[in-house]
Formats: C-alpha cells, sequence, structure tokens
C-alpha cells in the first residue's frame, strides 16, 4: 500500500498550480463582488489542456484517471480559488462522461474536442424543481417526431446555462405509468438553442461568478442522432457519471478546507494581541490542528474511493463517504477560520467569509448528507430502506 502521489502526479500539481497562480485571491475577490463567468480562467486551463484530462486520448484528452482529475480540481480549489474556480470547470470532468461510455464513436468525435479545447461550454440539465433527488419521477417530456425529438419541461439548479452552448439532458421519453423501474428516461447532448430555452439565473449565497439557474424548455427541437445510446435507457447511463462526480466535488472540498486553514494559520502567525501571537494559544491552535486531521482523514477516502473507481471497481460507498466526509470537514475549517480571524473574518478583504459561503455546496450538492447515510446504512449496513 503506498500513500504518495507519483512523479506524473507532482507534475500534474505543480503544472495547475502555475496555471491558477495568475488568478489570485484579489481576482476572485472582484469576481465574488461583480460576477460574470471567469472566462479567462476557463481559457487558461482549456489552453493548457487540463479541461480533458480524464477524456480520451483518441479525442484530444489526456486519457489519465479519476484520481488524477480529483488531483486537478483539488489543487484548483486549495490555491484560494474555492468553488468559484473549481465550478468553472467542474462539468468538463466528469459530465460527459456517459458520452464517453455509451456515445457512439461519431457523436464522441463531433462532441469531445470541442469541449476539451474549450469551444463549447456543457451545462447539466437533471435536477427538476418537483422531483429533487427523485430522477425516476422527471416530468421533462421529449416526444419523438420523426428525425427529432420535441422537448417542454423544467429544470431547476441548472449551472453556467447562462454561458452554456450544449447540454446534457435527461428527459422521459416514456410517460411514467407505462414504465417498470428504471426505464423510459432518456440521454441528450444537443446545443442550448436560446428560441426555445428561457434560463432564469438564481441569485444565491455564493459562488456569484458561476452561475446557477431555473431552465425553461418549450419546444426544443433536439436530432435523434443527439441521443446517447438507447431510447429509455438514459437513466443508467446517467448513473455512470454520478460516483465521479462525488469524488471530485470531494477533493475540491478538501481543497477548499485547505484554503482556509492556511489563511488562518498565516493570520494566527502575524496577528498579536495582549504582546503574543494568537497562534500561540491553544485555543486557537486546537480547533486549527482539528480541521487538519480532518481534512487528512477525508482526503485518503477521496484517494481510495478514486483509486477503486480507476480500478473498475465498485466504488458507491466510498464515493458517497467521501463526499460526505470532506463537506463536513471543509465546512469546519471555514467556519474555523473565520473564528480565527475574529472580527476580520466577517470582512471580505480576507477571504475566508467567502470560502464559508462557498462550503455550502459540497454539503448540499449533489446529494445531501441526509441522503448519503441512508445510502450507507442500507447498501453497507444492510438496514431497511428508510426513503
Amino acid at each position: 500500500m503506498n500513500f504518495a502521489t507519483t512523479p506524473e502526479q507532482e507534475q500534474i500539481r505543480d503544472a495547475v498550480e502555475r496555471v491558477c497562480a495568475p488568478f489570485d485571491a484579489d481576482y476572485w475577490l472582484r469576481r465574488d463582488r461583480d460576477g460574470g463567468f471567469p472566462e479567462d480562467f476557463h481559457r487558461a486551463l482549456a489552453d493548457s489542456g487540463w479541461l480533458g484530462i480524464a477524456m480520451p486520448e483518441a479525442y484530444g484528452g489526456a486519457g489519465l484517471g479519476i484520481s488524477e482529475a480529483a488531483l486537478m480540481m483539488h489543487t484548483i480549489a486549495a490555491t484560494g480559488a474555492g468553488l468559484s474556480g473549481a465550478s468553472a470547470v467542474h462539468m468538463n470532468i466528469f459530465g460527459l462522461h456517459p458520452v464517453v461510455m455509451f456515445g457512439s464513436d461519431a457523436q464522441k468525435a463531433r462532441w469531445l474536442p470541442p469541449l476539451i479545447q474549450g469551444r463549447d461550454k456543457a451545462c447539466f440539465g437533471v435536477t427538476e424543481p418537483d422531483a429533487g433527488l427523485n430522477t425516476l419521477k422527471l416530468r421533462t417530456r421529449a416526444v419523438r417526431q420523426g428525425d427529432h425529438y420535441l422537448v417542454h419541461g423544467q429544470k431547476l439548479w441548472i449551472s453556467t446555462a447562462q454561458v452554456a452552448s450544449k447540454i446534457l439532458l435527461l428527459a422521459r421519453t416514456t410517460p411514467v405509468e407505462e414504465c417498470r423501474g428504471v426505464q423510459g428516461l432518456s440521454l441528450f447532448y444537443t446545443d442550448l438553442d436560446r428560441s426555445s430555452v428561457e434560463v432564469h439565473e438564481i441569485d444565491k449565497l455564493g459562488r456569484k461568478c458561476v452561475d446557477s439557474n431555473q431552465v425553461f424548455i418549450d419546444g426544443l427541437r433536439i436530432p435523434v442522432e443527439d441521443r446517447v445510446g438507447e431510447e429509455g435507457q438514459g437513466f443508467g447511463y446517467i448513473l455512470h457519471g454520478l460516483n465521479p462526480e462525488r469524488i471530485l466535488i470531494a477533493s475540491e472540498a478538501v481543497g477548499l478546507g485547505r484554503a482556509a486553514l492556511a489563511r488562518a494559520a498565516g493570520y494566527a502567525n502575524a496577528r498579536e494581541v495582549f504582546g503574543r501571537r494568537i497562534g500561540q494559544n491553544q485555543a486557537i491552535q486546537h480547533p486549527l490542528a482539528e480541521s487538519w486531521m480532518e481534512l487528512e482523514a477525508a482526503q485518503l477516502m477521496v484517494h481510495k474511493a478514486a483509486w477503486l473507481y480507476d480500478q473498475h471497481q465498485p466504488c458507491g460507498a466510498e464515493a458517497n463517504a467521501a463526499k460526505y466526509l470532506a463537506a463536513e470537514a471543509c465546512y469546519r475549517a471555514c467556519e474555523r477560520a473565520i473564528f480565527t480571524h475574529g472580527g476580520m473574518g466577517y470582512a471580505k478583504e480576507y477571504h475566508v467569509e467567502r470560502y464559508l459561503r462557498e462550503a455550502w455546496i459540497p454539503r448540499l450538492a449533489p446529494v445531501s448528507p441526509q441522503l448519503i447515510l441512508c445510502f450507507i446504512a442500507e447498501k453497507v449496513l444492510g438496514l431497511p430502506k428508510s426513503y
């Protein structure tokens, strides 16, 4: 058992840090104040080839695993970019995995290179207002009419829909009352045609520069050739992207927590009260030391889940556990960073208040902590299903 990063992984970390270096804390402070998608940051990562880190080499990607992708996302967040930086490229890393797995060669050749090169931006259209995490009850309807589908419905909490040119859309092609089990949902990757789609931004707590939206679809025409795999099998395809997403957001959470911890330790070493640095006080030291341990433990679970995934082994429990542990450790680290700063922690110029606002994202998305606990109780401990 070897816990060391490989020389190749160290090169990835160092290279990503170099790309992120011009986008310092003041850059992300401005983005948090003013909003607006960080196009220059997205372009810098695209030009350096990082948007295709886990995509096949045949289509311009690096062909690496989720372990390397998680390292990349951790590095972005840990530089101080936090979830603002990570979310700007998050969809590129895991979102089209169902296309990689189940798309035809022609579809992959058509869709993957523009995404990897940064010419396309994609959003992930699954969640709906009345379905939440009950994906099998989605109501967005896609009706086939000859060589195309006509789609009507709504989606909620769709990130980057303001700037996306493409949408990975899960829609019902068979009425739910006619379906058994997980059948009846189909997956599409298609143009986000603004003449048939309205995108309304949600004013939210944090991560202002990466938009979240309610999407209204009224007569979106999707060519049959934009359907991924077989009709009615979309739910199964989407599942192949869920574990990578949990692993990646867990790694981002650890990175964000470490950014907050570094800020807190730096402030505690510099700030003097009553003639001594506050970092000498155990009431400051101990919570920060505890957060270091919590983040280290969470990162080990991220490594394990990513390794299992890359070895093509079951990793549902580990991916969910990594997401849960990392999100909670991240939140506590960000909260403690504010406490360490005292009143100045409430000031935007010290950055830690932004970290705390962003720390809510991995706690809430893409699945609630309560449902993770239910999953572990049922699937790992063998307890009765509770929902």
